[in-house]
């Protein structure tokens, strides 16, 4: 359903037409939108945009961005993969910052590192190693 309210249309490998996806918004859901804000300030080290009073939103030079809004009802649900050049400096980063990281995982494909934010909701940094993975 939600292909149609985007209103975005190409013509896929059958000849049927299909949503044109140009770009992607990941969204995180939070308990407390100003704390929350601060923490990935902090972890971004960029100030969040606020297109409207209840999200902030962080913006990536390649495309696509991260949003953090208020709902505590699904907030630690979350999952967000966060695509990066170099996972040691990433690494390096998060230690300078005092954000724990919970495991790290190398594969010939990709590396990849998990933290968590506040409210436990997973944010994963990712160096793909292959020109097939997204980067």
């Amino acid at each position: 359903m939600w292909r149609y309210l985007m209103g975005y249309r190409r013509v896929g490998r059958a000849g049927a037409q299909v949503m044109s996806v140009s770009n992607a918004l990941a969204g995180v859901a939070v308990r407390d939108l100003g704390a929350s804000l601060r923490w990935y300030e902090h972890l971004l080290d960029e100030t969040a945009f606020r297109p409207m009073k209840e999200v902030g939103e962080f913006r990536f030079e390649r495309g696509g961005s991260l949003q953090v809004f208020e709902d505590s009802r699904r907030a630690g649900a979350s999952s967000v993969t966060l695509a990066v050049t170099d996972l040691d400096e990433q690494l390096d980063d998060l230690k300078r910052k005092g954000i724990p990281t919970d495991q790290v995982h190398r594969t010939a494909q990709v590396s990849t590192a998990i933290i968590q934010d506040p409210d436990g909701n997973q944010i994963v940094f990712a160096a793909a190693h292959s020109q097939h993975l997204a980067r």
